[in-house]
């Protein structure tokens, strides 16, 4: 089966092109916009059942349209793009994370990029503060997987962990993976950056490790479930108050229009393209199935949305949101 790897070198290289923010709305053929004045908020609170949900951003990045759907006609995917108003150029991903209230615990499910990565993340903790959230207050963390944008956040400018002395959580099968003995050196060296970095983010003073069993339960109403592919250990995260249900996808799907569409198109970020493309198709069934809400890491801000069957393949329906 093919094997697709992240190369941090194109992200850069776009990143350093890329013009910043502008100040006007783009309104050509991509569906964006941008702020006016001072930055719009970077969080978004609401309620699933008892719980309180916080989504926090950490920023944003660009990537060539080339790394995505990396197994399909070229011309194909454009067209597809295009005609959901997308660029055909670059991508532009928001990083959206998520503060769990639970009555009991107070959960943040990944760590961001921290300023180790690209110059437009690293945002989740001013994006705390702004919401009003302590990080001292934070009981407990999830980590979906070890790319940069997920877990590099997680050390200080003096290695030791952000969050300290609280647990951590992780997928045993993600951690064997990148714990590997001498794995730096059996990589592509495109690829070596990212073994240091997720060697060196895991193995961070201050923070006590759990290694996770799929289906294992962090806190009550707070589980992972195995969704491989995108990395060998990648996990998400269910939700559950009383008849609610919300799935924390992370990077199992990470275009809520293209991936819905066409789940066996794949990323050059996805490592395993036979096994992204089968989680794809059982999240997005569990989801069509038991209609459970899902939160998309790299969706349009905040991310939120229902999924619908739509013959053979589905639908993101972003949620509706109330100001009552």
């Amino acid at each position: 089966m093919p094997l697709f790897r992240p190369t941090r070198r194109d992200f850069l290289a776009v990143a350093a092109a890329a013009p910043a923010l502008t100040l006007t709305a783009r309104v050509s053929s991509a569906a964006e916009f941008g702020p006016v004045g001072a930055p719009n908020s970077g969080h978004v609170r609401f309620a699933l059942g008892e719980m309180q949900l916080t989504v926090l951003s950490d920023g944003f990045f660009r990537r060539p349209v080339s790394s995505i759907a990396v197994n399909a006609d070229p011309a194909a995917r454009d067209a597809f793009l295009g005609a959901h108003f997308l660029p055909v150029d670059e991508g532009y991903s928001h990083t959206n994370h998520i503060v769990i209230d639970s009555g009991a615990a107070r959960v943040l499910v990944d760590v961001g990029s921290g300023d180790r990565f690209l110059p437009t993340t690293g945002r989740l903790m001013d994006n705390l503060a702004t919401a009003g959230i302590d990080p001292g207050s934070i009981t407990h963390v999830i980590i979906t997987h070890a790319h940069p944008d997920h877990i590099w956040g997680i050390r200080d400018g003096f290695d030791e962990a952000i969050l300290p002395d609280i647990p951590y959580f992780i997928g045993a099968t993600e951690h064997d993976f990148w714990m590997q003995d001498d794995l730096v050196n059996r990589v592509p060296a495109e690829m070596q950056q990212f073994v240091l970095g997720a060697q060196n983010s895991i193995g961070v003073d201050g923070a006590d490790w759990t290694l996770l069993a799929p289906g294992q339960e962090v806190v009550p109403g707070i589980r992972v479930i195995d969704t491989p592919g995108h990395t060998p250990g990648h996990m998400s995260v269910v939700l559950e108050s009383g008849s609610e249900q919300l799935i924390v996808l992370a990077d199992a799907l990470t275009n809520p229009y293209l991936d819905f569409a066409h789940p066996e198109w794949v990323n050059e970020a996805d490592m395993d393209a036979e096994q992204t493309i089968a989680t794809r198709r059982r999240l997005l069934d569990m989801a069509a199935t038991d209609r459970m809400a899902v939160l998309g890491y790299h969706f349009p801000f905040p991310g939120v949305g229902n999924v619908l069957r739509d013959g053979d393949s589905y639908r993101f329906i972003p949620a509706l949101w109330r100001f009552d």
